[in-house]
């Protein structure tokens, strides 16, 4: 195994941003001809015109939503029931979770009729998105301080990149265009102790939230070319996956290669120090 050396020095400072809520919106279905809702408790499904109440939800039930003449109808076994509205939330009328696509989700939905098309969005806390985040792009299995790592890839990932998909009408897509994300439903105790640790934190270069980029492996060395650019905390290393085929665009953090330094006995951030240089830890600061 080749060797290197770590240089490790930690001095985490406050970022402040405008938003001390965090929230971030996430495409679960895009312009789809119908949309497979639910609520775990009993919830309400609210216009965003004139904040009222449009329909309820019993708790565990499933509900069909269609596109209706401009607006967002229910689908029943009795016909097309309008709702009056082409935008609506729906949410947990106590504490619980939302669903679609067979999983649940925390949070709130917004679902819109564009051009008679449904757009579902999980409008959701920024750590409680991350906790869907790690255990769909890494194996809750794997080390733990690879698993942190990843949180903290992924929340600088995610701020750095709000807006990307301001076209749908919201932040980032739930597949690996973007990150995969699985909501409450892929969630283990051990990823969300990754991110309760981490909680806040990430990357920074210039006093800038950095894009960490990662993917599953690089095969040796990875990539410092980031689709045409060539970023300045990006530079070609040792991977420590060279028995793995590469898989993703190696640039970044090879995921595989997170994994293998944690075992060998590397933390989080010296982890991350080593595929992203010159890179400062930041925390976000929830008291602006």
């Amino acid at each position: 195994m080749k060797k290197f050396l770590i240089i490790f020095a930690i001095a985490i400072i406050n970022l402040f941003i405008s938003n001390p809520c965090f929230a971030i919106k996430i495409g679960l279905l895009t312009n789809v001809e119908k949309a497979g809702i639910g609520t775990d408790v009993a919830g309400r499904m609210i216009s965003t015109h004139t904040n009222r109440t449009v329909a309820t939800t019993d708790s565990m039930k499933g509900y069909i939503l269609v596109p209706y003449n401009g607006q967002i109808a229910v689908r029943t076994k009795d016909g097309i029931k309008s709702l009056s509205t082409d935008s609506l939330v729906l949410r947990p009328d106590t504490t619980g979770f939302v669903s679609t696509k067979g999983k649940w989700y925390r949070g709130k939905f917004l679902i819109k009729n564009i051009n008679n098309k449904l757009t579902l969005i999980n409008d959701i806390d920024l750590e409680n998105y991350i906790k869907g985040v790690v255990p769909s792009e890494m194996p809750a299995s794997w080390e733990y301080e690879a698993l942190k790592a990843q949180a903290i890839a992924a929340r600088s990932f995610a701020l750095a990149n709000l807006g990307k998909q301001a076209k749908y009408g919201y932040d980032l897509k739930d597949n690996t265009e973007d990150q995969a994300y699985g909501g409450a439903s892929c969630e283990t105790n051990k990823t969300n102790r990754a991110v309760d640790e981490t909680q806040g934190l990430v990357l920074t270069y210039d006093m800038k939230i950095i894009s960490a980029y990662y993917s599953a492996s690089a095969g040796g060395y990875t990539n410092t070319n980031a689709w045409g650019s060539n970023l300045p905390y990006l530079h070609s290393v040792f991977s420590f996956d060279e028995n793995i085929a590469k898989n993703g665009h190696g640039v970044g953090m090879s995921q595989h290669g997170a994994n293998n330094l944690a075992k060998q006995g590397y933390n989080a951030y010296q982890i991350l120090q080593y595929f992203y240089q010159n890179v400062k830890f930041a925390r976000l600061n929830s008291t602006v």
